[in-house]
């Protein structure tokens, strides 16, 4: 078994999401060594009340180039979003400097494997992510020709990603690998930041700087799918640990409980998109947290009925 290690990027915005991610994994959680929590330096101060023997704060600073640095809130007059500045490449905004971090947390990281959870996980059943992360091959999730030319997001985010490998010739509809809960291998993660630098003449964060409008979910995915050495070193599957709401709907207390009934067996994560203003605290009065109440939730037939309704419905 390789030793796994869980990571989350997060900021002060995020923290009550975050709040309640720590508090599921602590509750729900085994076979991990450290969980490494990637920070606004200002941000620390506001996270340092979850440190603990297993959880490590760490600020951006510590895994960002020295010429990428953080403008002062109190100077961003225009933007409402966190700005980076540097005069190697134009302003970069808060949601890609947590993608650099996510893949710089895992090229420092001391353990082979990370599963990377972002603040609006949580998990609701006990789970061994020793088991499921550091088996012989990693796992690799993935939705088979999910990506058609046109797609608004993951179509622009995927021509981005194919110029920073070297991907020529691509073809849709295309695979798309953007997930909850994912888990990267640290050897694989270091040979993509290589074949960044290969692919662009640049170092991998200048590249992404420069370039923007990327996921770093879908270079990762894509980067094994074009390795033969490293696709044979992972198990793809279709099938995620995690039951997912990611349209801007908010959820009430009743449809929180029904995404929760849609989750399989092997589901054992819940992510309900920050953006969709969904109260954190209906989320944590739903799953119990607060009480540490360590029952998994029981469901009878009629609710499993309702829960393969709710999930066609959510999906499609």
């Amino acid at each position: 078994m390789h030793s796994v290690a869980l990571l989350t990027a997060s900021y002060a915005k995020d923290i009550e999401r975050f709040s309640l991610l720590s508090e599921s994994i602590d509750t729900w959680l085994s076979g991990y060594t450290r969980h490494y929590v990637l920070v606004n330096d200002e941000d620390v101060p506001l996270f340092a009340r979850f440190a603990s023997d297993r959880r490590v704060i760490v600020p951006a600073s510590r895994y960002l180039p020295k010429w990428l640095f953080a403008l002062p809130p109190a100077l961003q007059f225009i933007s409402k979003r966190r700005v980076w500045l540097s005069l190697l490449s134009s302003p970069v905004h808060g949601w890609h400097i947590q993608q650099i971090l996510k893949i710089a947390g895992v090229l420092n990281a001391p353990e082979q494997r990370v599963c990377i959870l972002d603040s609006d996980n949580l998990f609701f059943r006990e789970f061994d992510v020793g088991q499921y992360a550091g088996a012989e091959k990693t796992p690799l999730f993935v939705t088979p020709k999910d990506i058609g030319a046109d797609h608004p997001l993951h179509g622009v985010w995927l021509r981005t990603v194919d110029q920073l490998l070297g991907i020529e010739d691509r073809s849709f509809p295309a695979d798309d690998y953007v997930g909850n809960a994912l888990v990267w291998d640290k050897d694989t993660a270091r040979a993509m930041t290589a074949q960044i630098k290969s692919a662009t003449g640049l170092n991998w964060v200048l590249a992404l700087c420069r370039k923007k409008k990327f996921s770093e979910y879908l270079m990762y995915g894509h980067f094994v799918a074009n390795s033969p050495a490293h696709l044979a070193n992972h198990l793809v599957t279709e099938d995620s640990i995690a039951v997912s709401h990611w349209d801007d709907t908010p959820l009430d207390r009743p449809a929180i409980e029904a995404l929760m009934r849609a989750a399989s067996p092997e589901q054992v994560a819940l992510c309900i998109q920050s953006y969709s203003s969904t109260s954190v605290e209906d989320i944590r009065d739903v799953f119990r947290l607060s009480s540490r109440d360590r029952r998994a939730p029981s469901l009878s037939p009629e609710d499993m009925g309702d829960a393969a309704e709710f999930e066609v419905k959510t999906r499609g």
